[in-house]
């Protein structure tokens, strides 16, 4: 799990466009797994992470995601766009995977982050959109795959509660592919 997670991640924001780009004005006040998020608030939800994702490779210093704010309906894919290259940019230098990354629970070398706090969250939410949308795209499987192995690291079933906002792990059905066991894992109703 040692792997630069750059290109992982170049893909999971790539899917996550794909979905934006199909996204239609009317479905933005729909429901998503996330109980937290409409497909609007999920939208600002993942805009608003890449962009906490680049500054916090910037800065080196704890950053708190906020949620993307005063974007138009029809301005999310280039508004995800516009972060996606900023955050490609400042993540750019190989040394960073490497050097100390402030997270709110502590400091982590930039490929664990990268990893569990970037990879894991982004794919995590490619479901929930995907799910909200009806599915319209084939998602990419070994990224669900590599992200449910960084969850069962980094978010074991017994830790759950409290400050950790995930709830119980949930059985997925038999035969789920990766995205549903992911789901399930992080406490979605599959």
């Amino acid at each position: 799990m040692d792997l630069d997670p750059r290109p992982l991640y170049t893909r999971a924001t790539g899917q996550v466009a794909a979905l934006m780009a199909r996204v239609k004005p009317e479905a933005l006040g729909d429901a998503t797994p996330c109980e937290e998020f409409d497909v609007r608030g999920l939208l600002a939800h993942l805009v608003g992470g890449v962009r906490a994702g680049a500054e916090r490779g910037r800065t080196d210093a704890d950053v708190a995601l906020v949620a993307a704010e005063g974007v138009p309906d029809d301005g999310w894919l280039p508004a995800y766009d516009e972060a996606r290259a900023l955050f490609d940019e400042v993540w750019a230098d190989d040394a960073k995977l490497d050097a100390p990354v402030s997270v709110p629970w502590g400091e982590m070398p930039g490929r664990a982050y990268l990893a569990s706090g970037c990879v894991l969250e982004t794919v995590a939410h490619t479901w929930d959109l995907s799910t909200a949308l009806g599915h319209p795209l084939p998602l990419d499987q070994e990224l669900a795959e590599y992200a449910l192995e960084w969850a069962r690291r980094v978010l074991p079933a017994e830790r759950r509660g409290g400050p950790v906002p995930f709830g119980p792990v949930r059985p997925a059905p038999e035969g789920a592919d990766a995205y549903a066991r992911l789901a399930a894992w992080l406490g979605r109703e599959v």
